[in-house]
């Protein structure tokens, strides 16, 4: 008897929703998490706008035994999908209705009974993730092939903060490569192929970059003779970079001695004055 229970098959739960079924899930899964090693089927149906789609659904439903778990938050919409429940005896879970309503008569008002206004609300936070982990995926020259999907570009020798500036960017939801110019090695030709106008050089005074580079030496106890602080050679290097700087047709950007703050503003600021509002970012990998 307990082996025909174990091999009984488990009704599925759908979630179903008029936006993407984002909420339902969180809630579902919260609760079969309470179910070690459960084997319940979850199937998200998003997008339940007519009376079309719930008969295909109740259809299902009724196919598989499943039970249907819904946060419509459209009034009209959700007593369709509870009659039709009802008519076809099919289980199903309110998630939202009777809050819905309680609040509705608490505060006198109707919901704007918009679907997806949860998800619509995190969008920036998401838009954040992505940009952060983006950015540190092409940090330092790191998968150049990617470039062309970056928002904007920092470009500069060693130890100009392309990296602190990147991050602190990628932060506020921009999606940053950085790539670094070393002489002697052609930079990748990606950069070459980006929007001119979304590439920035970052320049520095020798003394402030060599002061940084020093530092830095001191740390990873280099030899203090090295070229890396070489007033000369740091000289040649920045000249470098405003080659290639000319070359790219990039903007250029003086650093020194700036905040992070004041330099990303600065470059925000000209960026957004290139392009219009709904051209700020690129269209998602």
């Amino acid at each position: 008897m307990n082996k025909n229970n174990s091999d009984k098959k488990i009704p599925p739960i759908y979630i179903v929703s008029g936006g993407k079924g984002l909420a339902g899930d969180a809630v579902v899964q919260s609760v079969l998490i309470q179910f070690p090693n459960n084997k319940v089927p979850v199937i998200i149906v998003p997008d339940v706008l007519n009376q079309s789609k719930i008969d295909e659904l109740i259809k299902t439903a009724q196919g598989t035994n499943g039970v249907i778990v819904h946060t419509m938050v459209d009034p009209e919409i959700r007593q369709l999908l509870i009659q039709s429940c009802t008519q076809h005896m099919v289980n199903h879970i309110d998630l939202v209705g009777d809050l819905s309503d309680y609040l509705s008569g608490l505060l006198n008002t109707r919901p704007i009974s918009k679907p997806g206004l949860y998800r619509l609300s995190h969008i920036e936070y998401f838009r954040r993730v992505e940009a952060i982990d983006f950015t540190l995926k092409v940090d330092d020259g790191q998968n150049p092939e990617k470039i062309s999907h970056a928002d904007l570009i920092l470009t500069g020798v060693s130890r100009t903060g392309k990296t602190p500036l990147s991050v602190y960017l990628a932060m506020f939801g921009w999606k940053v490569a950085n790539v670094p110019i070393v002489p002697g090695i052609d930079p990748p030709v990606e950069l070459f192929k980006a929007d001119p106008g979304r590439v920035f050089g970052l320049n520095i005074s020798p003394v402030y970059l060599i002061a940084q580079r020093a530092n830095r030496v001191r740390t990873l106890h280099m030899e203090e003779t090295t070229d890396y602080i070489n007033k000369r050679k740091v000289g040649e290097e920045l000249e470098y970079a405003r080659r290639i700087f000319e070359k790219g047709g990039f903007t250029e950007i003086q650093i020194t001695n700036k905040p992070i703050e004041s330099s990303a503003n600065e470059i925000l600021t000209i960026l957004t004055s290139r392009f219009n509002q709904d051209k700020w970012k690129q269209e998602t990998e």
